[in-house]
């Protein structure tokens, strides 16, 4: 049996891309002369984040429905019809012997005719509760990859596999870098650091309660590695500054490391003592590899609010804290500090997490592909 040809599509979301980027390096790894092709949607993130993982790519126009009625909106069946010619091209010429999709719209077209035209497709699943593409493709799926259990509520049982979610690896390899984290961060190794993660775009909930409570956090002698998103950065750089220039601390903060960005993940889970993150899939997963205590503050701009059922899927096995969005500003800083200075708690919530972790998610998947090669 050989590996030589595979679709892999979705994305739109880091969510999806991350994902889909770890199944293809586990295929090249195992089969190096492997042709992967990426199928994305024109002018979604996955078209700039693909190719800088090494992977080719190509476009549809698919785009989703608004949810008001809106211009965008009549042009969408024109937009499927061609997404899904386009699709059926795509087939015709690269002949995979599998198409696999992460979700989004894309994958919706080109799972749908590659599995018309006979090609064996398998999706993968990040969250707890699936997206409507995956929903909708799970009829002619041959095989359904997931990282929660009870998910044969949405999906035929005969066809779920738990393989967990394939994240980098190289993200969560925490282990003896403290000491480089600490200094990487220029922070000070006497005192609690926590990890602020908003996810790639930053979140507005989690910057402004830690911004209103900045105070409370330094009096506690606490520090902070704090990813608050692009469009937030200048704002908050600037009012860190301001706090620090009324002499509640000594200017430049050294307890703050500010970033729009953190591309040290590693470093940067290394350091913290406990994580504040939104419930993405993909940062579940990476903080139950991780294995610290965790504060999960569910986005409720997301699609059947998914994120708390993710979230949920941990706080109900006592492996995380949950603290909604609504109530942050007035409870997050507070229920963070408790934390730090309730050691059997984060000693329980560490433990608890580190059950739940699964660190060969992408071995997983890739013997499931095996599996319907073989066939």
């Amino acid at each position: 049996m050989s590996l030589n040809s595979v679709i892999i599509s979705g994305g739109g979301t880091g969510g999806h891309i991350f994902p889909a980027v770890a199944i293809a390096n586990k295929i090249k790894e195992v089969y190096p002369a492997c042709e992967i092709l990426f199928v994305g949607a024109e002018g979604k993130m996955e078209m700039e984040k693909v190719p800088k993982a090494g992977y080719k790519i190509v476009g549809l126009p698919i785009r989703g429905l608004q949810r008001k009625l809106t211009l965008e909106n009549l042009s969408f069946p024109f937009k499927l019809w061609k997404s899904l010619r386009k699709a059926r091209k795509i087939i015709k010429e690269v002949k995979p012997q599998i198409a696999i999709g992460v979700g989004g719209y894309a994958s919706a077209a080109t799972l749908r005719v590659a599995s018309r035209m006979g090609v064996s497709t398998l999706i993968q699943e990040q969250n707890s509760y699936p997206g409507i593409t995956n929903k909708w493709l799970a009829s002619r799926a041959k095989t359904i990859c997931v990282a929660y259990e009870n998910l044969d509520r949405f999906f035929p049982k005969e066809k779920i596999v738990m393989t967990g979610n394939p994240v980098r690896m190289e993200m969560v390899d925490i282990e003896g870098k403290r000491e480089k984290a600490l200094a990487h961060f220029n922070l000070d190794p006497s005192k609690k650091t926590v990890l602020i993660i908003g996810g790639s775009l930053g979140a507005r909930t989690l910057n402004e309660s830690f911004k209103k409570d900045l105070q409370k956090l330094m009096d506690a002698g606490i520090q902070l590695i704090w990813q608050c998103g692009k469009i937030y950065f200048d704002q908050l750089k600037n009012d860190v500054d301001v706090f620090a220039r009324g002499g509640r601390f000594s200017a430049p903060c050294k307890q703050v490391y500010l970033s729009d960005f953190v591309y040290e993940m590693d470093l940067a889970y290394a350091a913290a003592d406990i994580i504040v993150s939104r419930a993405g899939a993909i940062s579940v997963s990476e903080v139950c590899l991780v294995g610290k205590p965790v504060i999960l503050v569910p986005s409720p701009n997301v699609a059947e609010d998914h994120q708390t059922k993710n979230a949920m899927a941990l706080v109900q096995k006592n492996a995380a804290i949950l603290v909604k969005d609504v109530d942050a500003k007035n409870q997050l800083v507070d229920k963070t500090i408790a934390l730090l200075q309730d050691s059997k708690t984060c000693s329980d919530l560490s433990g608890n997490i580190k059950k739940l972790a699964i660190a060969d998610a992408p071995d997983r998947i890739l013997k499931e592909i095996e599996k319907l090669i073989v066939l």
